[in-house]
């Protein structure tokens, strides 16, 4: 399986799109947009900000995993 590690993370606040490189061995549960210094964190039920707000989902999401916890 081939796993993508950029995502494009859309921030719910002013729509800023940024590309970021996701960890591959950890959840990245913050994540501060570069537009409006919004402070992200995931939705009820997601993993990590990119599992909420990413264009794709994590590493370990990709990998069949039920969460990268």
């Amino acid at each position: 399986m081939n796993i993508q590690i950029l995502s494009i993370i859309t921030c719910p606040v002013c729509r800023h799109k940024e590309e970021e490189v996701m960890p591959t061995d950890a959840c990245q549960y913050f994540y501060e947009c570069k537009n409006c210094k919004a402070r992200l964190k995931p939705n009820k039920g997601d993993c990590c900000v990119f599992c909420s707000y990413g264009s794709i989902a994590c590493p370990p999401m990709q990998q069949g995993k039920s969460c990268c916890k």
